[in-house]
């Protein structure tokens, strides 16, 4: 495969210095995700152009990530403005995902439909575990019947959650079984299930299998260390079911691209997961 171009990166972190001042405690993140040391002071967006250049990525969805609560030195909030300023700057490079928080009730869903209807923002994302809330729990539905409204995708990350603050240990909720209560409830809901589903990766599966709007994301895990079934699955019937995405910089731009080729799959199928499918999910 000759050098392939034109990906869409789904789940991509805004790291630049001015995002990065919104994170706290980052020293535990780092070590925690074993993130290299010199993306620690982050990277301007022509940098992170660049990146994305030299890795044949030509669209990344930037995140203005919600993590917990705020109020605990752990949690943190990326401003949507700062990702709306950042698409403004690069509006053939990059895309916006508005981050939710479930604690915020029906303020936070007027601010999701301002994001999409006033600012061009194209989906939604989430983090169940910094809220100890799995997916289909009460407290997100107001969040995924205005998905349906808007006609957007929503992604959540499913499997197992990490310890990123000894301080603040938060459980696992992530199941991608619950996903069979919220597909159900809401048919026409577009689920994008992150992170690959790992340690649960056969339930992501048998999830995108059985509802049409269920879809699997592959960041934040190495290709190279994916489970045989789910390349598999992927490389076969589930072709359409799966969608690229990084978490840059969890994981790097090139390095993972060229993972992706050296899984060896299908011509065909590799189209689909590293744009095809993501561009006619998100209307690209």
């Amino acid at each position: 495969m000759a050098s392939p171009t034109g990906f869409i990166d789904t789940v991509v972190n805004i790291w630049t210095p001015e995002a990065l001042a919104f994170r706290p405690n980052r020293d535990n993140f780092y070590k925690k995700m074993r993130v290299e040391a010199g993306i620690v002071d982050g990277f301007s967006l022509d940098e992170m152009l660049r990146q994305m250049d030299a890795a044949g990525i030509e669209i990344a969805f930037l995140i203005a990530a919600k993590v917990g609560q705020l109020g605990h030195p752990a949690c943190y909030h990326t401003p949507y403005e700062l990702v709306r300023e950042a698409v403004a700057l690069h509006p053939d490079r990059f895309r916006a995902l508005a981050g939710l928080d479930p604690t915020e009730g029906m303020s936070g869903v007027r601010a999701l439909e301002r994001a999409v209807l006033d600012d061009g923002f194209i989906g939604a994302h989430f983090y169940p575990h910094w809220y100890e809330l799995a997916p289909n729990h009460a407290r997100w539905y107001p969040f995924y019947a205005k998905c349906v409204e808007l006609d957007i995708p929503v992604q959540l990350q499913v499997g197992q959650s990490m310890i990123y603050d000894p301080s603040y240990p938060r459980r696992s909720v992530g199941q991608p079984i619950t996903l069979d209560d919220v597909a159900c409830d809401f048919p026409e809901l577009k689920l994008i299930g992150i992170h690959v589903g790992i340690p649960w990766t056969s339930e992501m599966i048998a999830m995108a299998w059985k509802h049409p709007n269920v879809y699997i994301g592959t960041d934040a895990h190495s290709p190279k260390y994916w489970p045989n079934e789910f390349i598999n699955f992927m490389n076969s019937y589930g072709q359409d079911k799966v969608i690229f995405g990084t978490d840059f910089p969890i994981l790097r731009f090139e390095r993972t691209v060229k993972e992706m080729v050296e899984l060896g799959l299908k011509e065909h199928v590799f189209s689909k997961v590293m744009r095809d499918n993501a561009a006619r999910l998100y209307k690209i």
